[in-house]
């Protein structure tokens, strides 16, 4: 696979902290697929191409810093034990946001990109950039309270359990101090880390420390310090370079805002914006083999997001994925973007309506367009509406794929993944770039 570079060409170089050398990020990135049964030096040096002591460099800094863990040893093959590491995903996070039509939705997740506080609540797009930038703000803040708590009753449930374990040393005449997870009990550490508060809507959130478990140090957690940043996602078309939106469908009084600059004033941390079908493409391909595939994504609207040998393709001009805007019926309903017979009308009539399988058939039409067009390997469907009814569109849309794309046999599937794909996906906008994806060299 190729080396690792920005996701966000143009964004990121000029909004995110420039996190760590290149090489480290690459061991990062192994630490990260290694999961929790981790990853040897030697092995890393074998994989990055780095020289051993390289390695141990890079490891030691990065457990000074909180980011890596041992994991325990592996028996020996001939030399003595080799210590292995793993990640430890609760030293730093991330949010995503997306910003649809009617609804916000905000998720904090880990390094590793799991989902640590998710929070869903009504938006109105067009009430104006400063009140979404304020309820905006205000879900990263929730957010991080949100698991600013849940790690407070996760700690003192460990603590609880510590002291019951030592009441029962104390009956059964044991001696000894009260340990759980390697930390010390008695308000200071719980599963290896101190607990801290968090206030919502105020935005200042103490530190968190997870277990960081056998002989590791943990991480830092969720001060503002260890928020890398924040990825938003919302309705397009927009310059994820410059992080402005242009006319977005049915709000054209977002066209030139500086939305990422706005918020990242007001939150005082980077920020990154995109396409929500971009943010979602990203997820779905860092997760999965690197092939070509289109998402499909039929919520409020219709767009597309497009993953080309590997590559997330936005286009020169940032303008690709614009799916919904395809004429498929020259006299047919006016659409809100000003043309007639767009998909993204004729589809949304449909379903308002509650003709799902017309529905179903028009999108089918346009993803087999791209097939055609592309020669892409899969059609993945998502969004609220493929939610509700992901059977009867999967089976409609691959029936439609089958008549009208030449050649046989594209598989067409829910996108699979996590419950909120675009906000996820918003997330990984800001860790792709931290870890340099091996495969993110091909996704930006």
């Amino acid at each position: 696979m190729a080396d690792v570079t920005d996701v966000n060409r143009g964004n990121a170089g000029a909004n995110l902290p420039v996190l760590r050398g290149h090489n480290a990020a690459l061991v990062l990135d192994l630490l990260r697929t290694a999961g929790e049964g981790g990853i040897s030096r030697l092995e890393l040096a074998e994989r990055t191409g780095l020289t051993p002591q390289a390695v141990s460099k890079i490891t030691a800094r990065l457990r000074t810093e909180g980011m890596a863990a041992e994991a325990g040893r592996r028996a020996s093959t001939g030399g003595k034990p080799r210590t292995v590491l793993r990640l430890v995903p609760s030293a730093a996070h991330a949010v995503g946001l997306h910003l649809d039509r009617d609804e916000l939705t905000a998720v904090l997740v880990d390094l590793a990109g799991t989902p640590v506080a998710v929070r869903r609540v009504p938006l109105d797009l067009g009430a104006g950039a400063e009140r979404v930038i304020e309820a905006a703000a205000v879900q990263v803040d929730a957010v991080r309270a949100e698991a600013v708590r849940a790690e407070a009753v996760r700690a003192e449930a460990v603590r609880a359990e510590a002291v019951r374990a030592e009441a029962v040393r104390a009956e059964a005449g044991c001696d000894g101090g009260v340990h759980a997870g390697g930390g010390r009990v008695g308000g200071v550490h719980a599963g290896g880390g101190r607990v801290g508060s968090g206030h919502a809507g105020g935005g200042r959130v103490d530190s968190v420390r997870a277990g960081a478990g056998a002989g590791g140090r943990s991480g830092e957690g969720l001060g503002v310090g260890e928020l890398l940043g924040v990825g938003v996602a919302m309705p397009g078309p927009l310059d994820h370079a410059t992080g402005v939106p242009r006319r977005v469908t049915g709000f054209p009084q977002w066209d030139g805002f500086p939305l990422r600059d706005a918020l990242a004033a007001r939150l005082q941390l980077p920020v990154v914006l995109d396409k929500d079908t971009n943010a979602a493409a990203l997820g779905l391909a860092l997760r999965g083999p690197g092939d070509s595939f289109v998402y499909l994504h039929l919520g409020t609207g219709l767009g597309a997001g497009l993953v080309l040998g590997g590559t997330l393709h936005r286009g020169a001009r940032t303008g690709a994925g614009e799916f919904g805007h395809q004429v498929i019926q020259l006299d047919g309903p006016l659409c809100e973007c000003g043309n007639r017979g767009c998909i993204e009308a004729l589809c949304l009539a449909a379903v308002a309506r509650g003709d799902l399988a017309e529905a179903a058939r028009v999108l089918g039409a346009g993803a087999a367009n791209l097939v055609g067009l592309l020669d892409i390997d899969r059609v993945l469907l998502g969004g609220r509406t493929i939610a509700a009814h992901e059977e009867r569109f999967v089976r409609g849309v691959a029936a439609a794929v089958a008549e009208r794309a030449r050649g046989a046999g594209i598989p067409v599937a829910a996108a699979e993944g996590g419950a909120h794909p675009v906000a996820e996906g918003a997330a990984q906008l800001v860790l792709a770039p931290v870890f340099r994806h091996r495969r993110s060299a091909e996704l930006g």
